[in-house]
C-alpha cells in the first residue's frame, strides 16, 4: 500500500504531468538537486503534492516565513488529508533577542511571548516524525535552530496500558520526570491534575485530555475525553505520552553539565580579569552563578538555552540538534521560493554569531554560548538529501546546484504572461511630488488605471519607498481615485483588510512597494504599472521585476507597464523570460485550442474565517447577557476558546489572535 494517498479532483495538466515525470525521473536516478521553475498559477504545490505520493518519502518543506508556510500546510492538508501533514514554526508571537550595543552601552534583555498553540503543533510535528512515515512538515527557517535531542525525547516516552499496575503516586512521579506540570485549574497542553482516583493529562501535541482511572492500584480506564465539551471521544486499551518540553536532561548529565559551566566560567573570569576587564568579569560572575543556582535549585532559568552545549554534552563548535535530527535518514526536502528561502538559511549563523560575540566580548554570556544557534549553510546541506527547489525566478545558486531547471510555464487554465509595455518616466526636474503633482510616469499611469476600472478591474502600482507609497496614494485619493497602500509598517491582520477589500471593489488601485511580490494571489488584477523600474537594485532586480509582473498572470486582460527611461540588464533579462514564457504557453494554448480564462477565487479565501469570526463575536459579545448563552458568561468563555483552538488547528493564527483578544475582554467583564 503506498504511504501517501493523494485526495483531489483536478489531474495533471499543462506542463504539470512533463514536470511530475521528469522530478521523480531525477529522483529515482538519485540526483541530489533539482529546480522546479513554475510561473506564477502553473501550480507548484500541486505538482510536488503528486511527487511527494509517488515518492513515498517523509518530506521537509521550508517557506521563508510564517503565514507562507501556514498557506502551504493547508494546502498539502487537503491534499493528504488521510496522512500527517503538520506545521513547525517559532513558537513566539513576539521575540526580541538578547543583545548589546556598544555604541549606546546598553544591554537589551531577550523578551519573548510564546504562543501556546504553536508549541503544541511543534510537539505534534517532533512526534509524528519519531511515530510515522507518512509524514509531511512544512516549516519555516525556525526548523535550523536548536532543539532538543531526538534520542532523549524518544528515550523517555511514557506507555501506559489498560490493567497495569499502577499507583496515582507512581504515575504522578512518573509525568513530572516528564516536565509535566501539575495543576488545580483548568489544563493546559503539558499540564495535568489529580482527581480522586482519576489522573487527567493534557498531551504537549494534542489538545484533548487522557483520563486515567487508577482504582485499585491499576489502570482501569483510559479515556479521551474532549477538552472543551468533556465528552469522551473515545476509551484506549493503551497510550503513549511523549515528554512536554523538547529539551529532555536525565538528572545525571544536569549535574555533569553544571559541573562543566563552573569550570568554564573560572577559566573565562581568569581571561577577563588578565585582560584588565574587571567590571566585564564581575557582571559575568554574578549572573553565571545565579543562573547556576537557579537550575540547581528549579532546573530552570531565564536564557537556560545559551548553556545548550554543556546539556547537550557537545564540544566547542558542535552543531545543535534541530527539526532536522527527527526526521529518518532518506526524507526529501523541498525549499519553496528558494530565490528567498535559501539566502535565508545562509543568513541566519552570521547574524546570530554576531550578537553573541558581543554578549560573550562583555561580560554577558560565557563563550559556549554561541554555541546556541542555527545551522551553517554547510551543515544544513550535510543533514538534508534530495531536494527540490520551486521557484518562479531561480537564483544563481539554484541553477549550479541543479543544472537546467523542470519547467512548468505552460498553466491548467491557459493564461498567458501579461503583456509587457515599457513607457518612458519623463521625469522633472526634481522627483517626487511638485505644485502640479506627479509628472510623466504616474499621469500616465492614472489614465491607464480609470480605464481598467471603467471595466471593473483593479490595478497595482509599485514604488520604491513606503514614504512614495504614502504620497502617492494620498495624490490618488485627492483626484478623486479610490486608493489605498500597504506596506511594512501596516500591521498583518489591517493588511489582509486592506487585500479583502481590494478584491470586494471598496477600492480600485493598490499602492505598494516589495509587498506586491511573492505569495499575493489577486485575481481582479488587471494592470500592474512599476514606477522607476530603471533604478537597479533589490526591489527592481531581474527576480523582483519577474515576480511583480507575475501579479498580473492571474487575469486573462493582464498587462504590465514598466516606467523606465533606459532598458537596464535586469529589465532586459526580465521581460526577455517573460516574453519567452508567454510564447509558450500561446503556442500551447493554439495547438489545444484553449481559451485562456481568469482564475476565479472566491473573495473570501484572502480573508477566511476571519471577518465571519469577527461579526460573530461583536453579535456574540452584544447578546452575551440577553439570550445567546442565557446569561453565562461561563459557557461564552468556554466555546470562545473551543474556537480559538479550532483556528489554531487550522493554523488561522489570525482568527485564533482575535478570539484570543475577545476572550481578554469577557474575563475582563467577568472580574468587573
Amino acid at each position: 500500500m503506498p504511504v501517501f494517498k493523494l485526495e483531489s479532483s483536478y489531474k495533471p495538466a499543462g506542463s504539470q504531468p512533463q514536470a511530475i515525470s521528469a522530478l521523480l525521473k531525477g529522483i529515482k536516478s538519485g540526483k541530489r538537486d533539482q529546480t522546479l521553475l513554475g510561473v506564477t498559477g502553473s501550480g507548484k504545490t500541486f505538482a510536488c503534492a503528486n511527487v511527494i505520493a509517488k515518492h513515498g518519502k517523509p518530506t521537509l518543506v521550508i517557506a521563508h516565513n510564517k503565514t507562507l508556510a501556514a498557506q502551504l500546510a493547508a494546502e498539502y492538508r487537503e491534499f493528504f488529508p488521510k496522512n500527517a501533514v503538520h506545521y513547525f514554526v517559532s513558537y513566539y508571537d513576539y521575540y526580541q533577542p538578547e543583545a548589546y550595543v556598544l555604541v549606546t552601552d546598553t544591554y537589551i534583555e531577550k523578551e519573548a511571548q510564546i504562543n501556546e498553540d504553536i508549541e503544541r503543533l511543534r510537539h505534534a510535528a517532533t512526534q509524528a516524525l519519531l511515530t510515522r512515515k507518512d509524514v509531511i512538515v512544512v516549516a519555516s527557517v525556525s526548523c535550523i535552530y536548536g532543539l532538543g535531542s531526538p534520542v532523549e525525547y524518544e528515550k523517555i516516552n511514557l506507555k501506559l496500558t489498560k490493567g497495569e499496575q499502577m499507583t496515582r503516586a507512581t504515575l504522578t512521579r512518573k509525568l513530572i520526570s516528564l516536565y509535566f506540570e501539575r495543576t488545580t485549574g483548568d489544563l493546559s497542553p503539558g499540564t495535568f491534575r489529580a482527581l480522586g482516583s482519576r489522573v487527567e493529562v493534557m498531551p504537549a501535541s494534542r489538545r484533548i485530555i487522557l483520563r486515567l482511572d487508577l482504582s485499585g492500584g491499576k489502570i482501569m480506564k483510559i479515556e479521551e475525553i474532549d477538552a472543551t465539551t468533556r465528552e469522551i471521544n473515545a476509551a484506549h486499551k493503551a497510550t503513549f505520552i511523549f515528554p512536554a518540553k523538547h529539551y529532555v536532561t536525565p538528572k545525571d548529565v544536569v549535574d555533569a553539565a553544571l559541573t562543566d559551566i563552573e569550570a568554564e566560567l573560572k577559566e573565562r573570569l581568569k581571561q577577563l580579569n588578565d585582560a584588565g576587564k574587571i567590571l566585564e568579569a564581575e557582571r559575568l560572575k554574578r549572573r553565571t552563578r545565579q543562573d547556576i543556582s537557579m537550575i540547581r535549585e528549579f532546573g530552570y532559568c531565564n536564557g537556560i538555552e545559551n548553556y545548550s552545549r554543556h546539556f547537550d554534552r557537545r564540544k566547542s563548535g558542535e552543531p545543535p540538534h534541530t527539526l532536522l535530527s527527527y526526521f529518518p535518514k532518506d526524507f526529501l526536502t523541498i525549499i519553496d521560493e528558494s530565490h528567498v528561502t535559501v539566502p535565508q538559511i545562509g543568513g541566519m549563523y552570521a547574524g546570530d554569531r554576531s550578537r553573541k560575540n558581543m554578549l560573550v566580548e562583555h561580560g554577558f554570556r560565557l563563550p559556549s554560548a554561541v554555541d546556541n544557534r542555527p545551522l551553517t549553510f554547510d551543515e544544513f546541506l550535510k543533514r538534508t538529501g534530495q531536494t527540490l527547489y520551486t521557484t518562479a525566478t531561480p537564483a544563481k545558486y539554484e541553477l549550479e546546484k541543479s543544472g537546467k531547471p523542470v519547467e512548468m510555464v505552460v498553466r491548467p487554465t491557459g493564461l498567458v504572461d501579461p503583456e509587457i509595455i515599457v513607457r518612458p518616466i519623463v521625469t522633472s526636474s526634481r522627483s517626487g511630488l511638485d505644485e502640479g503633482g506627479y509628472t510623466g510616469q504616474v499621469k500616465d499611469f492614472i489614465t491607464e488605471a480609470e480605464a481598467v476600472t471603467k471595466r471593473g478591474g483593479r490595478s497595482m502600482v509599485t514604488v520604491l519607498t513606503k514614504k512614495m507609497a504614502e504620497d502617492l496614494t494620498q495624490f490618488l485619493v485627492e483626484r478623486g481615485i479610490k486608493a489605498r497602500y500597504v506596506h511594512s509598517g501596516v500591521q498583518t491582520i489591517e493588511r489582509i483588510e486592506i487585500l479583502t477589500d481590494f478584491r470586494k471593489g471598496t477600492f480600485d488601485v493598490l499602492v505598494g512597494v516589495n509587498l506586491l511580490r511573492e505569495g499575493l494571489d489577486l485575481p481582479e488584477v488587471e494592470l500592474v504599472g512599476i514606477m522607476d523600474a530603471d533604478k537597479e537594485g533589490f526591489l527592481r532586480s531581474e527576480t523582483s521585476l519577474i515576480q511583480t509582473m507575475g501579479r498580473a498572470a492571474r487575469n486573462v486582460n493582464g498587462r504590465v507597464i514598466l516606467y523606465a527611461d533606459q532598458i537596464t540588464g535586469s529589465l532586459e533579462r526580465a521581460i526577455g523570460e517573460t516574453d519567452r514564457r508567454r510564447a509558450v504557453q500561446v503556442a500551447y494554448n493554439k495547438k489545444h485550442k484553449i481559451t485562456p480564462k481568469t482564475i476565479e477565487k472566491r473573495i473570501h479565501d484572502i480573508v477566511g474565517d476571519i471577518e465571519r469570526t469577527r461579526k460573530r463575536a461583536v453579535s456574540d459579545l452584544a447578546r452575551m447577557d440577553v439570550s445567546l448563552y442565557g446569561g453565562d458568561k461561563a459557557k461564552l468563555t468556554r466555546e470562545k476558546r473551543r474556537q480559538m483552538h479550532d483556528a489554531a488547528d487550522r493554523l488561522d493564527f489570525e482568527t485564533a489572535a482575535l478570539i484570543r483578544d475577545e476572550l481578554a475582554t469577557l474575563e475582563g467583564r467577568k472580574k468587573q
